[in-house]
């Protein structure tokens, strides 16, 4: 599919218009061409004159390909490709020149979900089954961080939770009291989760278990819960540890009334002041921590790649904790190093499109959700290092104090 596209020229003859520039090729290698058009409504340039101030340091062309991490390796170190984003990395087989930079960013949960015929039978001896497979992970070398609690440092408000966190962190490093019930306990996972942790191969799983280790892809744990109207991405709470927490596991167990009234008045904003709000949440994610169906073990981080070389490179990188380059903050702040105000952006994603694209809900695949961002003009985006969101074009900021009352 090929729509016509048109090039976004702030210095040409004449008045300068905004253009919607748009090229699609639909083949084995998905490409699309954005025009920075889309983004910026142009100030008027006169002809023979440059603008006294450009809009922002945005591309006027963007590339994203969808290509394999063993193909994104040789681009950047060519440096014919800027980033490859995506949560499988690219295999260097010797360590990368100094020139390619890396980002890290929140890639999913590990969770340990003991049988529920064993929790009803025995919750202590549950309790001690979780925690020796927890035990167990950790003194594995893997890539799992261990952190057995649901809101983790890389949410924006991790130090409302800090201390339950270590609290959480004692119990779990605590030697088993008494004698365990249950000795060597069945444990099981999938090939996906071995190949994570490190792990030899599951136990069939079909076989009796006595606890189950899943890992939970965290992106799209929140992707599943979200809404999307008019481009409005989320719900706001959607940023919070305690959203995270609920969907991680009161979502796979059957949650109680006192989970049920707690996230209740979250949603609905029943609470009159910060504290309080504060409050709820770490009673919220207490709740949801007090069974021992289900236990976080911890979680597991993924790297992104970009080239900074000078002057093929790019610089200004902005990324979100929790969605690393794939997010609305990188493809507004990154900047061309050949070009300080123009210039040709090349991205690759590790995933070929896959949803149903249009701007009500269907940019869901990584593909899609990149060219949004570009093209879409959200009024707020996440901010990067918070909970909370930013305003996307401008802010009001008061150049001179306002006079008090008694002025």
């Amino acid at each position: 599919m090929h729509l016509p596209t048109k090039r976004w020229c702030g210095r040409c003859a004449g008045d300068a218009y905004r253009y919607v520039g748009l090229e699609l090729a639909m083949n084995a290698r998905p490409v699309i061409l954005l025009a920075a058009g889309a983004l910026l409504v142009a100030p008027v340039a006169r002809s023979g004159h440059e603008q006294p101030v450009y809009p922002s340091y945005y591309p006027h062309e963007i590339e994203v390909r969808s290509i394999t991490p063993g193909q994104a390796a040789d681009l950047l170190r060519s440096s014919k490709l800027h980033a490859y984003i995506g949560p499988t990395p690219p295999p260097f087989v010797t360590p990368p020149p100094e020139f390619i930079g890396s980002i890290q960013s929140l890639s999913s949960f590990v969770v340990v979900e003991v049988s529920p015929l064993l929790v009803s039978k025995d919750q202590p001896a549950a309790c001690k089954v979780a925690q020796m497979v927890v035990r167990d992970l950790t003194e594995k070398p893997s890539n799992l961080i261990f952190h057995p609690y649901p809101v983790t440092p890389l949410h924006g408000d991790y130090l409302h939770h800090a201390d339950l966190a270590d609290a959480a962190k004692m119990r779990l490093r605590d030697p088993v009291a008494g004698e365990p019930a249950v000795r060597n306990p069945k444990v099981i996972w999938s090939s996906r989760t071995a190949k994570i942790l490190a792990l030899p191969e599951s136990l069939p799983q079909g076989m009796e278990w006595d606890a189950i280790v899943h890992v939970i892809d965290a992106a799209g744990l929140i992707a599943s819960n979200s809404v999307v109207i008019n481009d409005w991405r989320n719900p706001p709470w959607t940023r919070s540890g305690w959203f995270y927490a609920y969907h991680l596991l009161a979502d796979r167990s059957s949650p109680d009334q006192r989970v049920l009234s707690l996230s209740g008045r979250l949603h609905r904003g029943d609470h009159d002041s910060p504290v309080e709000r504060i409050n709820l949440e770490r009673d919220l994610v207490r709740a949801l921590t007090a069974s021992c169906r289900m236990t976080v073990a911890g979680y597991t981080v993924k790297r992104e790649y970009f080239n900074t070389e000078f002057s093929a490179g790019i610089e200004n990188i902005g990324f979100d904790a929790l969605e690393g380059l794939l997010s609305p903050i990188f493809v507004r702040t990154v900047k061309l190093k050949d070009f300080p105000w123009n210039g040709w952006l090349q991205l690759g994603v590790g995933q070929p499109p896959a949803a149903a694209w249009n701007p009500i809900g269907g940019f869901t695949d990584d593909f899609g959700r990149l060219m949004w961002f570009a093209v879409g003009d959200a009024a707020a985006i996440p901010s990067p290092y918070d909970q909370a969101w930013m305003l996307n074009r401008f802010s009001e900021v008061e150049q001179t104090p306002r006079p008090s009352p008694k002025e």
